[in-house]
């Protein structure tokens, strides 16, 4: 049993996931939380509220699940957004035809579908089911597609992202965030994308949780005003030129930017906390990098984009992250489908003076001879430039498609100083995308492990302190009246206290000791006779196993030490026991 199926399998059995629908046998690419996985996911999320909800100030806000169809005409979905497919002659099985050609390409993801099809011919490549022959690479789009409303008439689609929610919500939230950048907007959802063979459990699933930040910034200036706080931050960069060379690179980040490997010092800050990030809610240093996007696969209009990858036993690098400059494509995008003006009014440090061309077209002429006309040929007037409007003869201008032609004298211009004070900019987006599935199991494969103690195998999930979807357990030595009631009062004082608590008293203590190792639970706390005789209850360390006794008027205070500081003892200030 390798790695995978040893975290898959706890899972499944101490109630983090399991395949969704069981009950009528299933249907792949979807899955269910149970308790503990609920808590755990809850737990990732709160930490990245934490880091961009409360430390960079960002707004969270929560869009529709299902869009309209204009939605995603603008942001490209309805047309580029596909996998490349492929079926078996023989027995009809369906692929994803990239992933099949993995172990050769290593990033196949910039072929197109012929060049994958060629690969296939080139490398003997076939049915993995049967061996039959694969059909030629096409294409297939991964939205779901639904009907607003009775009759079929207008077309929705469940979002396959959380971005385009706060795209087309910017003029709200520039005006929230009072006209000016930067800024940020954060939502973590559900998301859907008909994957064509989704088998690597929550991976990659049709329905999943992302957390993406929009950060909306001033195009001419991509320094960022923190920057200090992170430029020391040293990390495991795969760059371009590193791919090239198969050859992964530590430096800090502030030496990143300075060789110009992230291409800005903003971008490289939401790297740097993406790190911290990961960090923080338990992925391993030594399996996590972050992978430029190749040339040839870097999106058109993209600036630069880096993807977190980690390494699991058997799946190998997995993204969990992108983090993309977007530049202004997405507000370019919405703006030209709906017309609205998706800008905002930068004011410059200092005013400038500039010569400006103003055309008066003779409204009071133009009127009674064009009539309906008028307006739209004045209009059309004002866009002409110097050089038209100094020229001999009849001024031609398109109006609704036909030449419509003014005499020179029914217009007048002249040059005038202005004093500019600012300009209308589209802004550019900074955008951290985090899958909340693949972070959460890889959490739990990161910190999965087994060892044998006095000859018998022990699970432990080492999660971190306040990661754990049970912070303490309470366990009486025996499930006795007069050791249940003193345990269900600590247990009521640690839930008051904001502990997720667990209680049981099913099986022998050492069971349970084992059961709470799987789960992760940072520490047990033990009521036995002493607890009736001298007041104290044992608290246990679940990756020591060290065991000290506390005074039950202490226990809260001695948890709450134990939970914000490192795990160990020594650090809460209790004394262990010899």
């Amino acid at each position: 049993m390798d790695r995978y199926e040893q975290v898959t399998e706890l899972a499944r059995r101490r109630g983090f996931m399991w395949p969704a629908f069981e009950l009528y046998g299933g249907a792949a690419g979807f899955y269910d939380y149970g308790p503990l996985g609920a808590q755990l996911k809850r737990r990732i999320e709160d930490a990245w509220r934490g880091f961009f909800v409360i430390r960079e100030g960002f707004a969270e806000i929560e869009a529709p699940t299902i869009g309209i169809e204009d939605i995603f005409k603008a942001s490209g979905h309805l047309s580029g957004f596909s996998d490349p497919l492929t079926e078996c002659k023989e027995c009809k099985e369906i692929y994803r035809a990239d992933h099949l050609i993995k172990h050769i390409i290593e990033v196949p993801d910039a072929l197109s579908d012929e060049e994958i099809y060629q690969v296939f011919q080139d490398n003997d490549i076939f049915c993995p089911e049967c061996g039959g022959d694969l059909s030629t690479v096409y294409e297939f789009n991964l939205m779901f597609k639904t009907a607003i409303g009775p009759g079929n008439k207008h077309a929705g689609y469940l979002r396959p992202e959380t971005a385009q929610g706060m795209f087309i919500n910017y003029p709200r939230l520039l005006r929230y965030f009072r006209g000016a950048l930067p800024f940020g907007a954060v939502q973590i959802g559900k998301s859907y994308r008909n994957e064509i063979s989704p088998r690597q459990g929550v991976i990659r699933l049709r329905e999943f949780t992302q957390a993406e930040a929009e950060v909306f910034i001033d195009p001419r200036d991509k320094t960022h005003p923190r920057f200090d706080e992170v430029k020391d931050i040293v990390m495991r960069l795969y760059s371009q030129a590193g791919q090239e060379r198969g050859e992964v690179e530590e430096m800090t980040v502030g030496e990143a930017v300075e060789k110009g490997i992230i291409a800005h010092q903003t971008l490289a800050y939401y790297v740097a906390r993406t790190y911290q990030f990961l960090q923080a809610v338990g992925v391993a240093r030594d399996r996590l990098r972050f992978r430029q996007h190749k040339a040839d696969e870097m999106a058109h209009y993209a600036a630069d984009c880096w993807d977190a990858e980690v390494l699991l036993d058997r799946l190998g690098w997995i993204e969990l992250v992108g983090v993309a400059d977007r530049t202004d494509y997405d507000l370019k995008s919405h703006m030209a489908l709906s017309q609205a003006r998706l800008t905002v009014f930068v004011n410059y440090d200092q005013p400038v003076r500039r010569e400006k061309l103003v055309i008066k077209p003779d409204m009071k002429s133009l009127g009674p001879r064009f009539k309906g006309q008028a307006k739209a040929i004045a209009e059309a007037l004002k866009s002409l430039d110097m050089k038209e409007l100094k020229g001999e003869g009849p001024i031609a201008v398109q109006v609704d498609g036909e030449t419509v032609e003014v005499e020179r004298e029914l217009v007048s211009f002249e040059m005038v100083e202005e004093e500019i004070r600012g300009e209308e900019l589209v802004p550019h987006v900074i955008e951290p995308s985090f899958g909340i599935d693949r972070i959460l199991y890889t959490v739990l494969e990161h910190s999965y492990y087994e060892e044998m103690v006095e000859e018998e195998p022990r699970i432990v999930l080492r999660l971190l302190p306040r990661m754990t979807p049970v912070d303490v357990a309470v366990l009486p030595l025996m499930d006795r009246p007069e050791l249940t009631a003193p345990a269900r009062e600590i247990l009521e004082a640690l839930r008051s206290a904001g502990y997720l608590t667990d209680y049981d008293t099913s099986g022998s203590i050492g069971r349970r000791y084992r059961r709470n190792d799987e789960i992760g639970t940072p520490y047990c706390v033990t009521v036995d006779y002493e607890t009736i005789e001298q007041g104290t209850v044992t608290i246990r360390d679940r990756d020591s196993m060290r065991q000290v006794k506390v005074k039950k008027e202490d226990l809260l205070g001695t948890v709450s030490g134990l939970l914000c500081c490192t795990q160990r003892f020594e650090d809460a200030g209790v004394a262990v026991s010899p």
